[in-house]
């Protein structure tokens, strides 16, 4: 099997396109499709200060070193890493190592911020408490917590723009829970580039048109070290289940990931009028955005008696 682009030796076929690539060329088509990504959707300004939300895995650890090379075209931008440490024990703590090595190897400064410093607890001690009172799974309080995490540590850096490394597929599995939960402000709210909204980071996502094993792929031939162990609470959430079954869908129809993306677009173009957020105010209790008196973050270390 030869490379579709330079007919050398391939070794990823891509199902859904036909095309057969080699190391170097599967590598730039890569970075290419994050570069046209971030240049369509006008993501960054050349004087940003782009924060990356680093956790270690896969995609965050690929996205940080196709920033690093990007950002050497842009000298009057700033690029740096910050790190939620949830605070689960024996799964953390190595990824904070794999982070720091990387950042370290890239010459990108790495901010690391705790739950155990913001709210109080760490996320083991949120899930013993959820499990005492009867709560919802861990993986729905986490998710509050560090989007309300990953905010105030992008405001201590004086981040501009805060950029997630959410994946195609973690694109598509936040569409299929919306429509389970018949979400439509959530649909609205799955795009490259949030809005910019006051007291929130705007927030971008230069793999969204990128599939997991593609970037995991990148990841591999490249010997970019990342945390291969899943955190072990995820097993209790319902994206799990939504992941595996669009990996399942995947797998007999390749190139379906694509048209449920293209689906959205069609979808959100008859939901302009829904808006993801609401109207925002300033949290009671923290003083962070909050579309209600108090906001979920707080409202969930108050429903667990952790305040």
């Amino acid at each position: 099997m030869n490379c579709s682009v330079c007919n050398q030796e391939a070794v990823y076929r891509r199902s859904y396109s036909g095309e057969s690539l080699c190391r170097p060329c599967f590598t730039k088509s890569i970075e290419r499709r994050a570069r046209h990504t971030i240049s369509r959707f006008k993501m960054f300004r050349p004087d940003d200060h782009i924060v990356l939300a680093l956790s270690g895995g896969k995609d965050s650890v690929s996205l940080l070193q196709v920033l690093s090379t990007i950002e050497e075209d842009f000298p009057q931008s700033t690029l740096s890493a910050i790190l939620i440490d949830e605070g689960v024990e024996g799964y953390r703590r190595e990824a904070i190592a794999i982070a720091k090595e990387n950042c370290e190897r890239l010459n990108v400064p790495l901010h690391i911020y705790s739950f155990k410093t913001i709210y109080g607890r760490s996320l083991d001690e949120i899930a013993k408490a959820s499990k005492d009172n009867g709560g919802l799974s861990i993986c729905s309080y986490c998710g509050v917590l560090r989007r309300k995490a990953m905010n105030v540590a992008a405001k201590a850096v004086k981040a501009s723009k805060l950029v997630l490394a959410h994946n195609l597929d973690d694109e598509v599995q936040s569409i299929v829970l919306s429509l389970l939960r018949g979400d439509l402000a959530g649909l609205t709210g799955i795009k490259p580039v949030l809005e910019k909204v006051e007291g929130f980071v705007q927030r971008v996502k230069p793999f969204c048109e990128i599939l997991e094993r593609e970037i995991a792929f990148y990841a591999y031939i490249n010997d970019v070290r990342f945390q291969s162990l899943p955190c072990p609470y995820l097993e209790s959430s319902m994206r799990s289940d939504v992941r595996r079954f669009v990996n399942v869908l995947e797998g007999k129809h390749a190139g379906i990931t694509y048209s449920f993306s293209k689906s959205l677009k069609k979808i959100q173009g008859s939901l302009k009028g829904v808006d993801s957020r609401g109207d925002l105010r300033k949290c009671q209790t923290c003083g962070e955005p909050s579309s209600g008196k108090v906001c979920r973050a707080c409202q969930t270390i108050e429903e667990l008696g952790l305040h």
